[in-house]
């Protein structure tokens, strides 16, 4: 499994109930199900996706996060993630309310577009980056924002998110392997996670 979703796994509480949004064909999912007893399910747009997902006996649901997700009560599952999507998100803060109100913990993880290669690119060559993390041009990339660690943190002042716990990563794109950057996250990290609770829990 990716290192970026080890790390999430190990965040979660075994027989939790669990949202996925944007899971993918279910890698996850599946994971937490088989190891930690979780009851999970998982919103996906990709129809092909959704379809490896329930072939592996997962609960994948195929529609849009945004809209899918006011369909459950408040409170109603322990963890709801959202891995490697939220720079693909118009509306970030309405769809992050939406996962701390019918969850009790949200899991957000996403590309650091502060990485240092990521500069050195804009920096010396003045184009924009293209890497294993991001790996799509400007005119054909789903990416509609550029986050970085502390911008996240910023954003999770404004908008009232407390963050529980926080973590930064640094692995290739879709890599078992990786290491926790504890030194200069925001320049040093691909990755951040975060574990936000609604600022009353």
């Amino acid at each position: 499994m990716r290192y970026d979703l080890s790390i999430i796994a190990s965040w979660i509480e075994p027989r939790s109930a669990v949202l996925d949004l944007g899971c993918g064909s279910g890698r996850l999912l599946r994971y937490l199900t088989t190891t930690k007893q979780v009851r999970g399910t998982g919103i996906e747009h990709d129809e092909g996706k959704v379809t490896r997902g329930i072939e592996k006996g997962l609960s994948v649901l195929h529609g849009d996060i945004n809209e899918e997700i006011k369909d459950y009560p408040d409170g109603h599952f322990d963890y709801v993630i959202l891995s490697q999507t939220l720079q693909q998100v118009y509306n970030p803060a309405s769809l992050i309310r939406e996962m701390l109100r019918v969850g009790q913990r949200g899991v957000v993880s996403f590309p650091n577009f502060a990485f240092y290669r990521i500069r050195g690119q804009l920096l010396f060559r003045g184009r924009a980056p293209v890497s294993r993390e991001l790996p799509y041009e400007w005119y054909d990339t789903p990416n509609i924002r550029c986050i970085t660690i502390r911008d996240f943190r910023r954003f999770c002042r404004k908008e009232g998110f407390a963050i529980a716990r926080e973590t930064a990563v640094r692995t290739p794109h879709h890599h078992e392997q990786g290491v926790i950057v504890r030194f200069l996250p925001n320049l040093l990290a691909t990755y951040g996670m975060f574990l936000l609770r609604r600022q009353n829990a």
